[in-house]
C-alpha cells in the first residue's frame, strides 16, 4: 500500500528534524564568537545546549495540550469519546523524575562528547544502547533474550569497534581534532549509552504502566531535566574542569559566557533555536509515525537520519571521508535489524531457511511480575515489545 501525503510529510519531518538537532549541535560547536574577556573562541558550551534541549522537550507538553483543545472543541457535539491519547490520565508526576535524570546525564555527556568527535560518529556510536538495553532488560526486568538478539548484539559491538576505528584513522590536517580528543569523545557517547539504556528499563519498569500519552510523556521529562539542569549550571560555574572546560573561567560551563557569544554572533542564536526547535518536531515526528506507519518504519527512517548526518558533514568539511566508517555503519545497520528481527530473519523464515518459532510455553515473563501475565498484549509499549524497536541510529 501506497503512502498517503501526510505519510510521506511525517516521514520528511522525522529525517529532516532529526538531522538538523544533531547537526545543529554540531554547528554551533564551530563557530566562533567573541566571549565575556573580549576573546574570539569557540562555542564550546555543551550543558548549555543540553538544556536548551529540554526547552524542547516542554514545547512537546505544549503542543500535547493543544492538541487535546483542539480535538476536544472537534468532539463536543460528538456522542463518541475522545481517544485514549487525548484523555485525562491520571499519574504521579514524580515518576518521571528518575528517567528526567538519566536523560539529563546522558544528553549532556553526549554533547560534551560531540565537542570532541564527529558528528557522523556521534550518531553513530549511539547504536551501543542496544547492547546495554539488552543486558539491563535481562538483568531487571527478567527478559529472555533470543539468539538473534545475541547476534544483533554481537554484530554492533563488531560496528562500533569499526567506526571507532575509523575514527582514529581519521587524522584532521588542520588539528581540529586530537587522538585524544577523539577518544574521550567516542567513550563519552557510548558511556552515555548506559546511561540513555537505564533511562529506557526504568520507563519500562514504572511508567508505562500508566499510559501516559507519549508528548506528555516527553514533556514532562523535559519539565524535570530542565529544572534539574538549570540547578546545576549554577554550580557548574564554580566547579573547575580542566581539559573539559571551553569557557575562559575554566570551569564546567559559564552561561553568561554563552550568552555573551550568542550576542555576539546572530549566527549561534539561529544553531541553538535550530536544536531546541527541531528536537520538539523531532519527538511529535516520531510519535505520529509510529502511530500512522510502523515502529519499523521509524527506525529504518532514524538509520536515513544518520546516513544524512554523514553526507551532510562530509559536504560541508567537517570530516574527511575513511572507507570504515560506513562499513561500520553497514554492520550496526545489521545488528540492528538482527536484534529487532526486522528485514532479514523475516526473508529467511519466508524462504523457509529458518524455523525458530518458539512454543507459546516459553514466552518469557517480567521478573517478580508474574501477576501480569494476563494482560492484553498491547498493554505495555516498552523495549522488546513486539510493536516497538530500539532506535538508537
Amino acid at each position: 500500500m501506497s503512502w498517503t501525503k501526510k505519510q510521506i510529510m511525517l516521514a520528511l519531518l522525522l529525517v529532516v528534524t532529526g538531522s538538523i538537532n544533531t547537526l545543529s549541535t554540531k554547528w554551533a560547536d564551530t563557530m566562533e564568537s567573541v566571549n565575556s574577556v573580549g576573546e574570539e573562541e569557540k562555542f564550546n558550551h555543551p550543558f548549555f545546549q543540553a538544556d536548551g534541549m529540554f526547552l524542547g522537550e516542554i514545547l512537546c507538553l505544549i503542543t500535547f495540550y493543544i492538541q487535546r483543545t483542539v480535538i476536544r472543541r472537534r468532539q463536543r457535539e460528538q456522542i463518541e469519546m475522545a481517544p485514549v491519547d487525548q484523555q485525562d490520565v491520571k499519574f504521579p508526576k514524580v515518576i518521571f523524575l528518575a528517567p528526567a535524570f538519566c536523560d539529563m546525564l546522558a544528553t549532556s555527556t553526549m554533547y560534551l562528547g560531540l565537542t570532541l568527535t564527529y558528528a557522523s560518529s556521534f550518531q553513530m556510536l549511539r547504536g551501543a544502547v542496544i547492547i546495554f538495553t539488552g543486558l539491563l532488560s535481562v538483568a531487571f526486568l527478567g527478559r529472555k533474550l533470543r539468539y538473534f538478539q545475541w547476534l544483533g548484539i554481537l554484530a554492533i559491538i563488531a560496528g562500533l569497534i569499526v567506526v571507532g576505528v575509523s575514527d582514529f584513522m581519521s587524522g584532521d590536517t588542520e588539528g581540529e581534532y586530537t587522538l585524544n580528543g577523539i577518544i574521550t569523545g567516542d567513550l563519552l557517547i557510548i558511556a552515555a549509552q548506559i546511561v540513555t539504556a537505564t533511562q529506557m528499563v526504568v520507563e519500562e519498569k514504572f511508567v508505562t504502566g500508566y499510559r501516559v500519552p507519549a508528548l506528555q510523556a516527553v514533556g514532562w521529562e523535559g519539565i524535570f531535566g530542565f529544572t534539574a539542569l538549570s540547578i546545576l549550571l549554577v554550580a557548574f560555574y564554580w566547579i573547575p574542569a580542566g581539559i573539559f572546560s571551553g569557557n575562559p573561567r575554566e570551569v564546567l560551563e559559564d552561561v553568561p559566557d554563552a550568552f555573551i557569544q550568542l550576542g555576539n554572533n546572530p549566527l549561534l542564536i539561529v544553531a541553538v533555536l535550530g536544536n531546541i526547535i527541531s528536537i520538539a518536531f523531532f519527538n511529535f515526528a516520531g510519535i505520529s509515525v509510529t502511530k500512522e506507519l510502523s515502529a519499523t518504519t521509524r527506525m529504518v527512517l532514524d538509520s536515513v537520519r544518520t546516513l544524512v548526518i554523514w553526507l551532510f558533514s562530509l559536504a560541508v568539511g567537517w570530516q574527511q571521508f575513511q572507507y570504515l566508517q560506513p562499513i561500520g555503519f553497514g554492520v550496526l545497520l545489521i545488528g540492528m535489524m538482527l536484534y529487532n528481527d526486522m528485514f532479514i530473519l523475516p526473508f529467511c523464515r519466508s524462504q523457509g531457511w529458518v524455523n525458530d518459532a518458539l512454543p507459546e510455553d516459553t514466552e518469557p515473563v517480567l521478573a517478580g511480575n508474574s501477576s501480569q501475565t494476563n494482560e492484553s498484549p498491547h498493554s505495555k509499549e516498552g523495549i522488546d515489545n513486539p510493536d516497538a524497536t530500539v532506535e538508537p541510529l
